[in-house]
């Protein structure tokens, strides 16, 4: 039998892979309203442009402009909506219905703020779903929740529906409906405040988050 030489084989090999093209991840969400300029760097490093309807996937790190809102509405029916100068990292995020002990879902928040509401994942999985942060650690409780960092790195939480449990080194708290928490830095304990900030939600992407709507403002 005739042997093929190595360095033939290699090149055969990268034929192949030029023609069957590139791979990419599944998406796990998509642009549903957008106010101005998103960027996405995916995890080979390449960024573009997104539009109304473009994919998001695992790994994807997200960026609005100034004056930018943007809405992802992930495959489970959850929603995160982007405030202006906000970067977040789609850390992980897996969902298959009929697979419930695979689900997954894991945000980093690294500046700027959100607001968020759980989808099926979170709702029959609670303790699989996370806000992180440099600051504290967001768990659910089944919940539409807000979260914003300020320019000295402290952590506004506000929850709008259900509870949250914000955790650091220096402690873990339980935000209920209607509450706001803030949290200091890293090893400074959260703590409830009164009258906090909340993140809100411009008419001009669709208004508010989830089926009532809720936590919205105008322009």
């Amino acid at each position: 039998m005739r042997t093929i030489p190595a360095n033939a084989v290699k090149s055969l090999l990268l034929v192949l892979a030029l023609i069957a093209g590139p791979s990419y991840a599944a998406a796990v969400g998509q642009i549903a309203n957008l106010s101005g300029t998103l960027s996405v760097k995916r995890p080979d490093g390449t960024t573009k442009l997104l539009a109304v309807k473009s994919e998001v996937q695992p790994g994807d790190t997200l960026a609005t402009e100034e004056g930018t809102y943007a809405r992802v509405k992930f495959i489970d029916g959850g929603e995160v909506v982007l405030r202006p100068g906000t970067q977040v990292k789609v850390d992980a995020f897996s969902f298959n219905e009929a697979k419930p002990a695979e689900d997954n879902q894991v945000i980093s928040l690294f500046k700027g703020g959100l607001r968020a509401i759980t989808g099926l994942l979170g709702h029959r999985n609670k303790e699989k779903v996370s806000y992180v942060t440099a600051t504290a650690t967001i768990g659910i409780r089944g919940t539409n929740l807000g979260a914003e960092l300020d320019g000295d790195g402290g952590l506004h939480v506000d929850v709008s529906d259900g509870a949250v449990s914000v955790t650091n080194s220096g402690g873990t708290l339980q935000v209920n409906t209607g509450q706001f928490a803030f949290v200091k830095s890293g090893d400074s304990p959260p703590t409830l405040i009164i009258n906090g900030q909340k993140v809100t939600i411009p008419q001009n992407i669709g208004g508010g988050i989830g089926k009532d709507k809720g936590s919205s403002c105008t322009l």
